[in-house]
C-alpha cells in the first residue's frame, strides 16, 4: 500500500480562491507541492461579516458553506460559516455586553470538518476568531502539531476584546507561536514562548520573466489592499515628483494628480509584473503601525531588488530603504530622489524567506510524514 500523504490543515480569515494572495495561500500551495494533502478553512466568516460588507461575499462562500470543497489536487476549501461570529462592535460597553454571546463561538457545530481534523497531522492557525476553538481542535485532533502563525498585530486589526483573550489563552497550548515581525513577538512573549519567522513570499511567481505592464519613465508603485493606507503621503509624493508614475492596485481610488494611477484589485499572478518592473515601492502607511514596514510588502519589493520610500518611523530596517521623517516634504523629495537613482541590487533580496522555507519551519516533525 502507497504511504497516506500527511494532512495539514490551514485556518485564515482568507477565502482560498479570491484575488488576494496572502501568506496563507502560499502556504497551502507550499504544502500541496511537497506532498501533503491541504484543506484551507476560512474562519471566521458569518451574516454580520456580509452586513458590514465584507469582500469575502464577492466570491461563492454562500454557496460553499460547511462543505468540503475539493478545487484542485490534494487541495480542498472549507467556509466555516455561522450566523455570527465576534467582532468589535465600536463600543466598549457593547463589547462586553455581547462577549457571553460571542463566547459561543468556541461551541459551533463544524460539521464535515471534525472527520478532517481527525486525520490532520498539522493544524496552522491565523489571528482570527478561530483561536477560540484551539481547545476544540486540540481534543479533536489529539496527535496533531498545532502551530500559531501570527501574521498580524491583532491590536492594530481592532478585533473583538473576546479575541485578544482568547489569543493569550492559546498561546501556551500551541507547539510553535511563530511571529511575523519583531513588534508581533514582543506582544506574544509575554504570554510563552515565541518565534521569529518573517513574512514568506512565492519566490517562484517573482522568479518568473514577464513583460513590463508599464510605459516609459521612472515608476512607484504599491499593490495590496490595506485600511491603513496613507493617501496624503501619496498626494504629496505625486506633487513632489511630478515625473514619476505612481500605481496603486487594490486601493479605493481618491483624485489626486495625473500622475498617479489607481487599479482594481488585480489576481496575484497580474500584479507580479508590476512590482518586478518598477522602479520603487511604496510603503505608505499612517503612524502607529511600526510592524507594516517588515510585512508581506516589503520582502516582495525586496526580493524583486526594489528600494523602498518609507517614513522612518516604519522600521523597515533593510538596505534598501530610501526613509523620510513624516510631513518634511523636503526630507520626502530626498527619499524618492534617492529612490530613483539607486541599483536595484542583488543583495536587497538577501534574507527573504520563501513559503516553502516557511513551510517546513511550520510543520517541525509534522514534515517527516511528507518525506515518505
Amino acid at each position: 500500500m502507497p504511504p497516506t500523504a500527511p494532512r495539514v490543515i490551514l485556518i485564515s480569515g482568507h477565502y482560498l480562491r479570491s484575488k488576494r494572495r496572502a501568506g496563507f495561500h502560499h502556504l497551502a500551495e507550499a504544502y500541496r507541492r511537497a506532498g501533503w494533502d491541504v484543506t484551507f478553512v476560512t474562519a471566521a466568516i458569518s451574516l454580520l461579516s456580509r452586513l458590514r460588507g465584507d469582500y469575502r461575499f464577492e466570491y461563492p462562500v454562500r454557496a460553499e458553506a460547511n462543505r468540503l470543497v475539493p478545487v484542485e489536487e490534494r487541495l480542498a476549501s472549507f467556509v466555516l460559516m455561522t450566523r455570527t461570529h465576534p467582532g468589535n462592535l465600536g463600543l466598549g460597553l457593547a463589547n462586553r455586553l455581547s462577549a457571553r454571546w460571542f463566547a459561543r463561538y468556541a461551541r459551533l457545530d463544524l460539521g464535515p470538518l471534525e472527520d478532517t481534523l481527525r486525520g490532520a497531522d498539522l493544524v496552522v492557525f491565523e489571528g482570527t476568531a478561530a483561536l477560540l476553538l484551539v481547545d476544540r481542535i486540540r481534543g479533536l485532533a489529539p496527535g496533531a502539531r498545532l502551530v500559531y502563525r501570527a501574521s498580524d498585530d491583532l491590536r492594530a486589526l481592532d478585533v473583538h476584546p473576546l479575541i485578544l483573550e482568547a489569543e493569550a489563552r492559546a498561546v501556551p497550548l500551541f507547539e510553535l507561536v511563530s511571529a511575523a515581525t519583531p513588534q508581533i513577538a514582543r506582544r506574544l512573549a509575554d504570554f510563552g514562548r515565541v518565534e521569529l519567522h518573517p513574512p514568506a513570499i512565492d519566490k517562484d511567481a517573482f522568479d518568473r520573466e514577464t513583460e513590463s505592464p508599464y510605459g516609459r519613465g521612472p515608476v512607484a508603485a504599491f499593490a495590496g489592499v490595506s485600511p491603513f493606507f496613507d493617501y496624503d503621503t501619496l498626494r504629496a509624493a505625486a506633487v513632489l515628483a511630478p515625473h514619476v508614475s505612481f500605481h496603486v492596485i487594490g486601493q479605493p481610488p481618491r483624485p489626486l494628480t495625473e500622475n498617479v494611477f489607481f487599479q482594481p484589485e488585480l489576481p496575484f499572478e497580474t500584479v507580479v509584473p508590476y512590482l518586478q518592473h518598477a522602479t520603487f515601492g511604496l510603503l505608505f502607511f499612517p503612524p502607529g503601525y511600526p510592524g507594516l514596514g517588515q510585512g508581506n510588502k516589503a520582502a516582495q519589493y525586496s526580493y524583486c531588488r526594489l528600494p523602498i520610500v518609507a517614513p522612518v518611523d516604519l522600521e523597515v530596517g533593510r538596505p534598501n530603504v530610501c526613509a523620510f521623517e513624516r510631513g518634511d516634504w523636503k526630507s520626502l523629495r530626498l527619499a524618492l530622489e534617492q529612490a530613483e537613482r539607486m541599483p536595484h541590487a542583488p543583495a536587497f533580496a538577501e534574507g527573504i524567506t520563501s513559503a516553502e522555507e516557511l513551510a517546513v519551519i511550520l510543520a517541525g516533525a509534522a514534515r517527516a510524514g511528507g518525506d515518505s
